[in-house]
């Protein structure tokens, strides 16, 4: 448990980071597309200033999902940062439609840019978006995860920006710019949809795809004192701290010293398995499953 603490209060530094960077350089990049009367920097500066919002969301929310539980929301505040990781991937898809339709445009009529201009604030670009991705690249909540691609996303436009003022600073081919910001808003579709499908598998509390009833229930098992295991119950509350249900069947002479042990025994094991809590129902041998009859789902 300390563990994930510790994990929530790094998550939510690097969030926190990534938010004054980016409002920071955005503020900049707005100054440097007027200067260099450069539309792709200017829209882009529109977009990194819809990332600040979704950022300072993200954070907020991720500060907020740290809180404990209450008798309102007696899992705590965890799906806060599923929440922001949402909004995130909104962001992330209404930036890129934005980005697409000043781009379209460009493949018929293709502008000048000062090149120049566009070199310098492409490194600057480059750096500040790359230390926020390297801050955030190794996150475990989807919510820093969603921050994370949104940061990618940047660097892999700063870096197709800078590619194409060289190249337009030797040529006339500024075609380049359109074709080569519809490739990298392709790659980042793809990302934020595999996201998008996670979060969602979430929300329905379906079983994280890196647990295993079955291996859960195998594992149980080993325990010799368990005789059964079934009515088996997992989801996840944010991608990180998830959740089991279970009913577990033991011998009716059991001593009331042993089975005490035993539960003490079936949640460490589940803890080593990947489930932060569980809830556990002891039946005895021979014993009915009360919840045959009272099945809701």
């Amino acid at each position: 448990m300390q563990t994930k603490t510790k994990n929530s209060q790094q998550t939510i530094k690097n969030i926190q980071t990534a938010f004054f960077l980016n409002i920071t350089f955005t503020i900049i990049e707005i100054i440097g597309g007027l200067l260099t009367n450069s539309m792709a920097i200017l829209s882009d500066a529109l977009h990194d200033l819809g990332d600040s919002f979704s950022f300072g969301m993200s954070w907020w929310l991720e500060k907020y999902s740290d809180k404990k539980r209450t008798e309102r929301f007696s899992y705590g505040y965890k799906r806060f940062s599923l929440l922001g990781a949402f909004i995130n991937a909104l962001v992330l898809i209404i930036g890129s439609i934005f980005i697409l339709w000043q781009t379209i445009p460009r493949l018929i009529h293709p502008v000048p840019i000062n090149t120049k201009g566009m070199i310098g604030l492409s490194l600057l670009g480059i750096a500040v978006n790359g230390y926020s991705a390297y801050r955030t690249r190794r996150g475990e909540s989807m919510n820093e995860k969603m921050v994370s691609l949104n940061l990618l996303e940047d660097v892999l436009g700063w870096s197709v920006i800078f590619i194409v003022s060289i190249v337009m600073s030797f040529t006339e081919l500024m075609i380049l710019d359109p074709i080569l910001s519809i490739g990298v808003m392709v790659f980042i579709g793809l990302g934020i949809m595999k996201n998008m499908k996670q979060i969602g598998l979430l929300f329905l509390q379906a079983v994280p795809g890196n647990i295993s009833s079955k291996h859960l229930k195998k594992e149980l098992l080993k325990l010799t004192q368990i005789k059964d295991v079934h009515d088996i119950h997992i989801w996840s509350l944010d991608g990180e701290r998830h959740i089991l249900s279970a009913h577990i069947v033991v011998d009716k002479d059991i001593p009331k010293e042993e089975l005490r042990d035993l539960r003490k025994r079936v949640k460490n094991r589940l803890i080593k398995l990947g489930i932060g809590h569980s809830t556990l129902e002891v039946e005895f041998a021979g014993e009915k499953c009360l919840d045959d009859k009272t099945m809701i789902y």
